[in-house]
């Protein structure tokens, strides 16, 4: 029987590249976007064992939809995978951030992933009457779900968020014997900063936060040429799925001393004290 995965939000970036990738090996994959013109276009662009599911993370009743649909697909099989992938970056000091943005991050990248999860738990193995393994949930968190930079804060929550709900998920989905595995990449060549609408800090201009401002624009402009490629994090998500002893968290960052281990082991305040001389967050007077 040819293996299933849904993967969320695949019309850019990680979902784009983990679903083509996941094709060549043989999968069929069912994957989300919110535009029907979006899902043409894949469809034809991927093919026939391609199945696109058009749905917003955050709406339920698309998703209960999208999740009779592959049902129907599996014809009694579990599904192999479930990867939660869609989400939104929103940037700027939490000081400034309004209460609208601040939901509407944590809607997208936490309870996005929970209303997709709870929706295919059943596909996955999480009741009786399906053939097959239990299938696992890969949830694509960030180095942002462990370390919280300035400026970042929405994001940070809300991955920081993604990683304790997947945490007491795979504990809980023992029962089943449905796995859990989270994905931390680090900078990524990917366009989920590049939504001006999204991150507009012109508002920031001749205040304390200005400089720092800049500098995470900049982070933002060279992590989208600089940063690993898209099918790292896709081969990873392969890894996830098939490895027969998965780790609970994989760690994907360019620099594995520089970008992960020295900003998850120095001292807080000693780190607070180095971003804050990086990003000019100077203390005013």
């Amino acid at each position: 029987m040819m293996q299933s995965v849904v993967i969320t939000g695949v019309s850019t970036g990680i979902g784009r590249s983990a679903a083509e990738h996941l094709l060549k090996l043989g999968y069929r994959v069912f994957g989300s976007v919110r535009q029907e013109s979006t899902a043409v276009e894949m469809k034809a662009h991927l093919g026939e064992s391609f199945i696109p599911l058009v749905f917003d993370v955050t709406d339920e009743p698309a998703v209960a939809k999208a999740k009779a649909l592959v049902e129907a697909a599996l014809a009694g099989q579990t599904l192999s995978a479930l990867v939660n992938n869609a989400g939104i970056a929103v940037a700027g000091p939490l000081e400034t951030i309004n209460t609208a943005d601040l939901r509407r991050q944590l809607e997208t990248n936490l309870m996005g992933p929970h209303i997709v999860t709870r929706a295919f738990l059943p596909l996955l193995g999480a009741v009786k009457g399906f053939s097959g393994l239990p299938g696992r949930i890969v949830n694509v968190s960030s180095i942002a779900g462990r370390i919280s930079f300035p400026l970042m804060g929405p994001y940070a929550v809300s991955k920081h968020g993604l990683e304790a709900y997947s945490d007491s998920l795979r504990r809980e989905l023992q029962v089943w014997g449905i796995d859990v595995i989270v994905l931390g990449p680090g900078a990524v060549k990917t366009p989920i900063w590049d939504k001006a609408e999204q991150n507009d800090m012109s508002s920031l201009a001749g205040g304390p936060y200005e400089v720092a401002a800049k500098g995470m624009m900049g982070y933002a402009a060279s992590s989208a040429i600089n940063g690993l490629e898209a099918l790292v994090i896709a081969k990873a998500v392969e890894k996830a799925i098939t490895a027969k002893r998965p780790k609970a968290r994989y760690v994907l960052v360019k620099n594995f001393l520089i970008d992960w281990w020295v900003p998850a082991h120095l001292p807080k305040r000693l780190f607070d004290a180095a971003l804050a001389k990086g990003l000019g967050l100077h203390r005013q007077k």
